[in-house]
């Protein structure tokens, strides 16, 4: 059975005549001898034999009774073209003979035409020919290793052993610009230099001239084995004009993900908030500082590729960004537990200079401190999805304002309600202290007594909750439910811890930070703005990552007008929001 065409050595009845294709001599039971129309034995060397059976097979489909085929020559490759079958024929056969009609080159065409149904056979035989085994194809296997480059024999062997030799290939293409090609490479043990990654946008990807486990041989003509990864990264920088690569392409069987952009439109795309800052020329283990990106908190990123656990490839959410290199989550994270065991072994050691007991350099676990512990949050990245305006099932529902104790936060609520009482509310707390008689429960506080309050807290009920003078006083979960189902937007001035029970798809929040003021061309007598100061850059460096907005109170009527036009905009813009809040 010959796989590639669906053709079998039985016999095929279509009706007519009687045609066989002979291989080789005797191969249908005759030697060196034909039969003619008349039934009677013809003489014919093996090269008309063969004429004969290819000039059969390209008559009329209506005139054959039935096509019998007998096994190929040994040299016959049902994916050759036309041209490889008639040179495998002379080489089975011999030399081109003198005689026109006895050549094996030579292929009668009955009334001048070949049918449709032999036409495409034919080219189905150059297709698979060119696109299988042709010099540009993309193999699904590595191709054979063939004992020598050219001629029969490989020189100079030792012992009579045959080297495998792989194909090398040349890549060429023109530079005339700064932009960088966008490639990384890396150095094996043995110095080979192989392709570690190729950066989507670039512009190796958009040429698609080179894959990632390609071996470089050589970048025009100068030889790059046992070469350092800077001094390649910077020949390639400089090269200008015609750049020419030798190399040793590396066979697989699918194209890594990062390529599949390249053939079809990803049909997921990954976005991420990030949630550190990073600059890759301060970062002494990325491979290639060039090839990162430097983010901030708050920008979104694109991602492309997660191929490699410790660098992903990604790009800014801009138009026309290229991608570069970010550390992975797992690089981050393993960062920053080095980071945090070297600041722990500093402080012991300055503990034991000035005498204290080590113990004394550990935190108690106390629930008031339960900030401490917020700062031992490992963040990275948060997976992101982009809301259109208008959406029907999203909108936000709560806003939020953090900052330091005395920078305003108060004011601006009171403002905003008292402004717009149809838009915002404020959740009435709950107190354990008796009422005062001018006071209604409900109106500015709910009177609760202190067994209920603690059962209330033990159930998880309430977002906050605090002591003073005595009486604990709370805001509960409900009393923001209420407002949302009155189609109101609940403003709280809450503590940022509160944001892990907020920052869920029941409130949506809005985080404003208001920022303390500039300490330049302000007087600080008391060093109160100094106080503010510190405990508002506190909040930015562990929560900063929250935040939706951060406004600077410089002046009080600015930063409410500022707040004012960014709720708006939130409303009439898409919006970057946590993949969990929809899905």
């Amino acid at each position: 059975m010959c796989q590639h065409h669906g053709l079998t050595s039985q016999s095929l009845m279509s009706g007519g005549s009687h045609m066989s294709l002979l291989g080789s001599s005797g191969s249908s039971g005759m030697s060196g001898s034909g039969v003619g129309s008349s039934g009677q034995s013809v003489p014919q060397c093996p090269a008309a034999a063969v004429d004969a059976g290819i000039s059969g097979h390209c008559r009329s489909m209506s005139g054959l009774s039935s096509i019998s085929i007998p096994p190929p020559p040994a040299l016959f490759n049902p994916c050759s073209s036309a041209l490889s079958l008639q040179q495998a024929a002379a080489t089975r056969w011999g030399p081109r003979t003198s005689c026109p009609v006895h050549s094996p080159f030579r292929v009668r065409v009955p009334n001048g035409s070949i049918c449709s149904g032999h036409q495409a056979l034919l080219h189905s035989h150059d297709v698979v020919a060119r696109d299988v085994y042709g010099e540009e194809a993309l193999r699904v296997t590595p191709p054979p290793m063939v004992p020598y480059l050219n001629g029969d024999e490989l020189d100079n062997v030792e012992g009579g052993e045959l080297q495998h030799v792989t194909r090398v290939r040349l890549v060429q293409f023109q530079k005339n610009t700064d932009e960088p090609m966008g490639i990384t490479l890396k150095m094996t043990e043995d110095g080979r230099c192989i392709v570690a990654r190729i950066m989507h946008g670039g512009m190796i990807h958009r040429q698609a001239t080179l894959h990632v486990g390609d071996e470089i041989r050589e970048i025009n003509g100068q030889p790059v084995q046992h070469q350092s990864v800077g001094q390649l990264q910077r020949m390639l920088r400089e090269a200008r004009g015609s750049v020419t690569f030798k190399i040793v392409p590396s066979y697989r069987s699918a194209p890594p993900p990062c390529e599949l952009f390249r053939i079809r439109p990803a049909p997921v795309l990954i976005f991420v908030r990030a949630q550190f800052d990073y600059n890759p020329l301060d970062d002494e283990l990325i491979p290639c500082a060039q090839a990162g990106i430097s983010f901030q908190v708050g920008d979104i990123l694109q991602i492309i590729s997660k191929d490699d656990h410790h660098w992903w490839q990604a790009r800014l959410d801009t138009v026309g960004g290229s991608a570069g290199l970010i550390p992975s989550p797992e690089l981050q994270e393993w960062r920053i537990a080095c980071q945090t065991v070297d600041k722990t072994k500093q402080e012991q050691v300055n503990c034991s200079i000035f005498g204290r007991k080590k113990k004394q350099c550990r935190d108690k676990y106390l629930a008031k401190h339960n900030a401490i512990f917020d700062t031992l949050d490992v963040v990275t990245y948060e997976e992101v999805v982009k809301v259109p305006v208008g959406d029907p099932n999203f909108q936000r529902k709560t806003l939020v304002l953090l900052g330091a104790h005395g920078v305003g936060r108060r004011h601006i609520k009171n403002t905003l309600i008292s402004k717009y009482p149809d838009k915002y509310a404020y959740p009435i707390p709950h107190t354990t202290r008796p009422a005062k008689p001018e006071e209604e429960n409900g109106r500015s506080y709910y009177f609760v007594s202190h067994d209920e309050m603690m059962a209330d807290i033990g159930a998880n009920e309430y977002l906050e909750y605090g002591t003073h003078e005595d009486a604990m006083y709370g805001t509960k979960l409900d009393t923001i439910r209420r407002i949302h189902t009155e189609g109101k937007m609940a403003i709280l001035d809450v503590e940022p811890q509160a944001l892990k029970i907020l920052r869920t798809a029941e409130f949506t929040p809005y985080v404003v930070f208001i920022a303390a003021p500039s300490l330049q061309n302000i007087a600080d007598y008391d060093g109160s703005l100094e106080r503010l100061a510190k405990e508002s850059e506190m909040l930015r460096q562990l929560y900063g990552h929250f935040f939706d907005l951060t406004i600077v109170n410089n002046d009080i009527s600015e930063t409410i007008a500022t707040l004012e036009t960014a709720i708006d905009r939130v409303h009439t813009t898409p919006q970057w929001v946590p993949v969990s809040w929809l899905y």
